[in-house]
C-alpha cells in the first residue's frame, strides 16, 4: 500500500519489522531507517509525515533497536497525539508515549512535585478568563467579552515567550506585536493575574511548562531521572515550537542528540501564540551532523491543487520562504480550482451551499467537504445557507468525540448489552453486530432517520450514527465479531482518542483546519482585509497570512473552490478586491505585486451573475437593491446575516402578523413531510418571520425577502402568496412546483 492509499480502518498488524517498511516511498523509508543521531524531516503538506515518523518508531521498536517505554513522541494537539497512538497500535508498537507538550509536562510535574516542592500540586485552573476578568477589575480596567479574550491571549503569549509582567511592554515593542490595548495596562493586568493565582494556590496551562522547566533546571537528580526514562524523542510540527517548549525539550535531552524533528516552515501559522520556525530553520546550525530528509511527494492533492499551492509559496518572501518545499503531486489529474466572485457575502454563502449540495448529489460524502474561513465570526452566514439548502454540517471546535456525554452513555449501554449476551431480549431480532448496536441505541431514542434541524439534538444523533457506522466497518473487517469485541475496540480507541468520522460538512477557521484534509474544500471570504487580515501590518505578518492560505489550499484532495464577495451586504458598494495572494495565479488576474482591480478577469465565475444569488433574484423581479441594508425600524445599517433576513435589528420591535406566521409554520410542516426533508429546507424560521412581517402580495415582493430567491419562489411561492392573501392551500395545490 502506498501513502496515496487510504488505509482500512482495521488493518492487519505487520508480522515483522521489515513488514513495517512495506509501502513506504524512498524518502519515507529513509526516515524510518534513520534511527540514530539528530534527524530533521522537512515534510510538505500531504507528504505522509505522520506515516513516516510512526513507521520509524514502529520499525525501531519491532527491530529491537528502541525500547518502547523510552520513546516520547510529542505533538501539539490531543487529536494529533491520539492519531499517532492509534497508528502505533496498528503497527504493533504499543508502550510508546505519544503526548502533547503540556500532557507530558503535566504528567512529570504531578509525579515529581511532592519530591521537588512538597505537598500536592496546586489545582489547575480550568478557565483562566474568569481570573483575568477579576484581575482587570482589581486594576480598575473595564474589559468587554472580546477585550477579555484578547487580554487572556496576551498573557498566554507572554508566558510561552518567557516574558514577565514588567518586561511585557518592552517585548511588545521589540517584536512589533500589535497589542490589543495599551501594553502598560496589559502589564498591570498580567501582574495582578499572577498575584491572584499565588494567593489562591492555583496554576494555569502555561505554568505547567514553566514549573516543569524550573524543576528540571534546579534539580539535576530529577532531570537525570527523566533522561533515564526517555532516551529517544520525536517532535512533530516542529515549526510551531515556542521558546518555552524548546527550553523544555532541551532539558529533556540534556547533552544527548537522539532527536527527530518533523516540520514545514511553509506551514508556520501560529506565531501569534509564540510559535516560531527558527528552531526548525536553524536545526542544521545547532546539529551540524544531522540527517536531513525532505518529503515532497504529495499524496493528498491533485496536480491542479498542488500547482496552486506551489504558486502561492513561490511568491513568498522572508527566511521561511527560502526553505520552501516544491511539492510533486502523486495523484491523477483532477478538476481545476474554481474561482468565484459574488456580489455580497450572503450571495457567496448561498452559492457555496448550492455547490456543496451539487457535490453531495454527485456522490461526495458530506463529511468529506469543508468550508474554511479566516475568522470564526464568518461561520454564521454559512450555517444559515447550509441549513437553507438542507445540507448537514458540523462546527469544528466541539469537545473530543469520546468525551461527548452521548458517546459515554452509548459505551455504557453497549457494555451492559455485551455482558447480558444472549439473555438480553432486546437483541433477539438482531442478526448481526450493526443491528445489535442499533437495537441498543434505540433505547436511547436513536432512530435511523436523522432529526430535523441542527443543534444539540442533531449533534447527538450524528455521534451515535458515527458509532453505528464504526460497527458496520468493524464487522466487515472482522466477520463474526461480537458486541464484546466492539466494546474492547471502542475502549482502545477512547484511550487513544482515535475517533470515527461524524458525517456533515465541516465549518472551520483556516487555523483550526491545520492537520486535516477533505475531498473538497471551499475557501471563502478571500478579500483584502480578510486575507491578509487587516491587522497584518509588517512584512512577516503578511507572509504568515500567505502561509495560512497555503494551508487552506493544501487541505483539498480533489475539489478546490476559492471565492470572495465585492461587498459585505446586498446592494452595498462593490469596493472589495480579491486577495493579492492570488494575483498571477487565478485566471485574468494581474501579475503578483500589481494592484488588483475590483472586477477580476476572464476565467472567473461571477457567482451572482447567474440570477440565482440574492441580487440575481432581485434583478429577476426588476428590483435591484442599492446602498447598504438598513433596519426598517431604526435605520441602523445591518451587518449580521440574521438581521438582514429580517430587515431589522434583532431587538427592534416586530410588526409580524402572528396568525400568519403560525399558518406558515403549519404549512411548512406539511410541505417538509411531503418532500421528506427537514422543515428548515423549506424556509428557516427567520425567513418565515420576515415573510410574516412583510406580508408580500406579489412574486416581486416575495423574491427579494432574504432566504427566498428564485429557486424557492418557483417551488413554494404560489403557496406562500396564497397563505399571505388568506386563502387555503390544499395538498393538490402544493404539488407540481418543480424540483428543489
Amino acid at each position: 500500500m502506498t501513502a496515496a492509499t487510504h488505509s482500512t480502518l482495521f488493518p492487519q498488524v505487520p508480522d515483522s519489522a521489515d513488514a513495517v517498511l512495506d509501502g513506504l516511498d524512498p524518502e519515507q523509508r529513509e526516515v524510518a531507517l534513520a534511527l540514530g543521531g539528530p534527524v530533521c524531516v522537512l515534510a510538505g503538506a500531504g507528504t505522509g509525515k505522520t506515516r513516516a515518523i510512526t513507521h520509524r518508531i514502529a520499525y525501531g521498536v519491532r527491530a529491537g533497536i528502541l525500547q518502547p517505554t523510552t520513546v516520547l513522541a510529542v505533538t501539539f494537539t490531543n487529536r494529533a497525539a491520539g492519531e499517532m497512538r492509534g497508528r502505533l497500535r496498528q503497527l504493533g508498537a504499543t508502550g510508546v508515549q505519544a503526548r502533547t507538550f503540556h500532557s507530558a509536562a503535566l504528567r512529570q510535574l504531578q509525579y515529581f512535585w511532592p519530591k521537588a516542592v512538597g505537598g500536592e500540586l496546586p489545582r489547575l485552573v480550568e478557565r483562566k478568563v474568569q481570573l483575568v476578568a477579576e484581575a482587570a477589575a482589581r486594576c480598575g480596567i473595564r474589559l468587554d467579552r472580546n477585550e477579555l479574550r484578547d487580554a487572556t491571549s496576551e498573557i498566554e503569549w507572554a508566558k510561552v515567550t518567557q516574558t514577565v509582567p514588567a518586561d511585557y511592554p518592552a517585548a511588545v515593542a521589540k517584536t512589533q506585536r500589535d497589542a490589543p490595548r495599551d501594553p502598560a495596562e496589559l502589564s498591570q493586568i498580567y501582574a495582578m493575574y499572577e498575584q491572584l493565582k499565588r494567593d489562591r494556590s492555583v496554576i494555569d496551562f502555561e505554568d505547567v511548562l514553566l514549573l516543569t522547566v524550573g524543576i528540571l533546571q534546579d534539580r539535576h537528580d530529577i532531570a537525570e531521572h527523566v533522561r533515564r526514562q526517555y532516551q529517544h524523542f520525536v517532535v512533530d510540527e516542529y515549526q510551531d515550537v515556542s521558546p518555552l517548549q524548546q527550553r523544555l525539550l532541551d532539558l529533556w535531552l540534556g547533552d544527548r542528540d537522539d532527536l527527530c524533528v518533523v516540520g514545514d516552515a511553509g506551514q508556520t501559522i501560529y506565531s501569534f501564540t509564540g510559535a516560531t520556525p527558527d528552531h526548525l530553520l536553524n536545526f542544521r546550525t545547532r546539529h551540524p551532523n544531522a540527517t536531513v530528509v525532505k518529503l515532497v511527494r504529495d499524496y493528498r492533492s491533485t496536480p491542479q491543487v498542488v500547482s496552486l499551492a506551489n504558486g502561492l509559496l513561490g511568491q513568498a518572501r522572508g527566511k521561511a520562504a527560502e526553505h520552501r518545499l516544491e511539492l510533486v503531486s502523486q495523484r491523477a489529474k483532477g478538476p481545476e480550482p474554481v474561482y468565484t466572485e459574488y456580489t455580497d457575502e450572503p450571495a457567496e454563502a448561498e452559492g457555496t451551499a448550492r455547490r456543496i449540495r451539487d457535490l453531495i448529489a454527485a456522490g461526495v460524502p458530506a463529511g468529506e467537504i469543508a468550508v474554511l474561513y479566516r475568522v470564526n465570526s464568518q461561520s454564521e452566514v454559512y450555517e444559515q445557507a447550509l441549513a437553507d439548502a438542507g445540507v448537514p454540517y458540523q462546527l469544528r471546535g466541539a469537545e473530543r468525540f469520546f468525551d461527548r456525554p452521548e458517546v459515554r452513555e452509548a459505551g455504557v449501554a453497549l457494555r451492559g448489552a455485551a455482558r447480558a449476551g444472549g439473555n438480553d431480549s432486546l437483541l433477539d431480532a438482531a442478526d448481526d453486530l450493526p443491528s445489535e448496536v442499533r437495537a441498543v441505541f434505540s433505547t436511547k431514542g436513536w432512530t435511523s432517520k436523522p432529526p430535523a434541524g441542527s443543534g444539540a439534538v442533531r449533534d447527538r444523533w450524528e455521534s451515535l450514527a458515527a458509532l453505528v457506522r464504526l460497527a458496520e466497518d468493524f464487522e466487515q473487517a472482522k466477520p463474526g465479531a461480537t458486541l464484546s469485541d466492539l466494546v474492547a475496540e471502542l475502549d482502545e480507541r477512547a484511550a487513544a482518542q482515535h475517533a470515527p468520522t461524524v458525517q456533515g460538512v465541516t465549518l472551520a477557521s483556516l487555523h483550526s483546519a491545520k492537520g486535516l484534509e477533505w475531498d473538497a474544500a471551499f475557501l471563502v471570504g478571500l478579500t483584502e482585509g480578510m486575507m491578509p487580515i487587516a491587522y497584518a501590518k509588517t512584512d512577516e505578518q503578511v507572509e504568515e497570512e500567505r502561509r495560512l492560505l497555503y494551508v487552506g489550499v493544501t487541505r483539498a484532495r480533489f475539489h478546490l473552490s476559492l471565492s470572495w464577495a465585492v461587498s459585505r451586504s446586498p446592494g452595498g458598494r462593490a469596493g472589495r478586491r480579491p486577495t493579492r495572494f492570488l494575483n498571477g495565479l487565478r485566471p485574468g488576474s494581474p501579475a503578483a505585486g500589481m494592484r488588483a482591480g475590483a472586477g477580476g478577469g476572464g476565467g472567473i465565475d461571477r457567482g451572482s451573475g447567474t440570477g440565482t444569488g440574492r441580487d440575481g433574484a432581485a434583478r429577476a423581479a426588476g428590483k435591484t437593491r442599492r446602498g447598504p441594508v438598513r433596519c426598517r425600524v431604526c435605520g441602523r445599517t445591518l451587518t449580521e446575516a440574521g438581521e438582514m433576513k429580517l430587515m431589522r435589528c434583532e431587538d427592534c420591535p416586530s410588526d409580524m402578523d402572528e396568525a400568519l406566521y403560525e399558518r406558515l409554520r403549519e404549512w411548512r410542516a406539511d410541505r417538509a413531510k411531503e418532500i421528506s426533508q427537514p422543515a428548515y429546507c423549506v424556509f428557516t424560521d427567520k425567513t418565515m418571520m420576515a415573510i410574516a412581517e412583510a406580508v408580500p402580495g406579489s412574486e416581486g415582493e416575495l423574491v427579494v425577502i432574504p432566504g427566498v430567491g428564485n429557486r424557492k419562489l418557483t417551488r413554494f411561492g404560489a403557496d406562500v402568496l396564497a397563505i399571505c392573501a388568506g386563502r387555503t392551500v390544499d395538498a393538490g395545490l402544493a404539488e407540481g412546483h418543480g424540483d428543489m
